[in-house]
């Protein structure tokens, strides 16, 4: 496989695997340079690399400016000067890169691949956000019936909850089969850094939920995080008016929005 093949492939591999990574690219370069127009490399958000666009000094530079970038969520052009004046090298030439980022601020972690499930992961797919799906049975976690799931957890839901690698970007769902298994994950939930954790369920049964983690020493009603049951309060009890109510709850409480109407009142 050649070179670039190689960079792009592990930058489509980053954004299928929801981590968020950046491609750097020589997209300029005049006079002598260590590489030439096109070269590039993957930066990871933790700083690992692959590729490369000159070694040395100019990609020490190019290194913190892609993290840079990912940080701050943005893309950009860098030029670098290749000369003891400019960034202490002899080349005396001149490149320019283009940082093209790719910054993960919100992931799904679908837990139950059920109807609901099914048309969140949908609702998920056509807003651009990247989803994980868990479900302990085979014929309802798979490619087929998920093919824009990042990952696919074939494992018991509360289990599956521990597996996914929770972090402070995702955002749990608990849609699984049986109240039962809903409450098991919530409190598999709360245990993770997850800046959001919805379950479903009614009015009469989320107490109940509530009640069972209190004997475990956990306390979902005091804790900002859970939302249950899940959802805007939009009407409509088909799965997919429930996957539009959950994922409008989810865009609201990520971008600190108060999901209300938006209109002009009528004069």
């Amino acid at each position: 496989m050649q070179e670039a093949e190689s960079v792009f492939k592990l930058m489509a591999e980053a954004m299928a695997g929801c981590r968020g990574a950046a491609l750097v690219t020589v997209i300029s370069a005049d006079g002598s340079t260590p590489r030439e127009c096109g070269a590039g490399m993957v930066v990871y958000e933790d700083g690992a690399t692959a590729g490369t666009v000159g070694g040395g000094m100019l990609e020490n530079l190019a290194v913190a400016a892609a993290k840079k970038a990912l940080k701050e969520g943005t893309s950009r052009k860098v030029t670098m000067d290749l000369t003891p004046k400019g960034i202490g090298m002899e080349c005396m030439g001149r490149v320019e890169l283009f940082i093209d980022v790719h910054k993960v601020d919100l992931k799904l972690l679908i837990v139950g691949g059920g109807h609901v499930g099914l048309k969140i992961a949908e609702a998920a797919a056509m807003a651009g956000i990247p989803h994980l799906v868990a479900d302990d049975r085979a014929e309802y976690a798979n490619p087929e019936r998920f093919p824009q799931a990042s990952r696919i957890l074939v494992e018991r839901p509360d289990k599956a909850v521990k597996l996914a690698g929770v972090d402070k970007k995702t955002y749990v769902i608990i849609v699984t089969r049986g109240h039962a298994l809903d409450k098991e994950c919530l409190a598999a939930a709360m245990k993770t850094p997850a800046p959001y954790i919805g379950m479903i369920g009614s009015k009469s049964k989320v107490p109940s939920a509530y009640r069972f983690l209190n004997r475990k020493g956990l306390h979902p009603e005091k804790d900002r995080r859970v939302f249950a049951p899940i959802g805007l309060n939009c009407g409509g009890k088909s799965p997919g008016a429930i996957a539009i109510a959950v994922l409008a709850e989810i865009l609201a409480v990520h971008h600190g929005r108060d999901g209300k109407h938006m209109r002009i009142p009528p004069v």
